[in-house]
């Protein structure tokens, strides 16, 4: 069984989005398989590497498609996206330098940011591009009524 198990509860967007958020999930079970089979520290300088680069491109992604959509929490979640990088990038440096906790810190990092940021910050986008769809799709109808002739005319 999986350390993280994907679910209905983490999808966004049926596209880039959960396909990169499923990668992390996907990362955080290499971790945490290496870790309970003892070679948690062996892995992790890979694993930060690939993580990092990852992350990097998730984020420039996510943040495009909520400024494409005029997402009005941008700012907000620019905040934890590069506190998160910030960390990713920490950890990998305390790694560099020779810390030996590092994977239980990692593994750690990135379970609390699919729990808690995915469910709920990433949320905040879904439940704002279905209200803004069903603004647009209001608007295109209200468009397509034929216009009623005025009475007595």
């Amino acid at each position: 069984m999986a350390y993280f198990e994907w679910g209905v509860d983490l999808v966004i967007d049926n596209g880039p989005i959960d396909e990169d958020h499923k990668v992390l999930v996907s990362l955080v079970n290499e971790l945490h398989t290496a870790t309970s089979q003892g070679q948690g520290h062996d892995m992790v300088e890979n694993l930060l590497q690939r993580l990092v680069s990852h992350t990097r491109d998730h984020l420039q992604r996510e943040e495009h498609i909520m400024s494409a959509a005029q997402f009005p929490q941008l700012t907000e979640h620019l905040v934890g996206h590069n506190d998160f990088m910030d960390k990713l990038l920490e950890l990998q440096e305390k790694y560099r330098a020779g810390s030996i906790t590092v994977a239980p810190q990692l593994s750690a990092l990135l379970r609390d940011w699919l729990s808690i940021h995915i469910r709920r910050y990433d949320r905040e986008l879904l439940v704002f591009m279905k209200k803004s769809q069903k603004a647009q799709q209001a608007t295109q109808r209200s468009q397509r009524r034929p216009s009623q002739p005025k009475p007595g005319r």
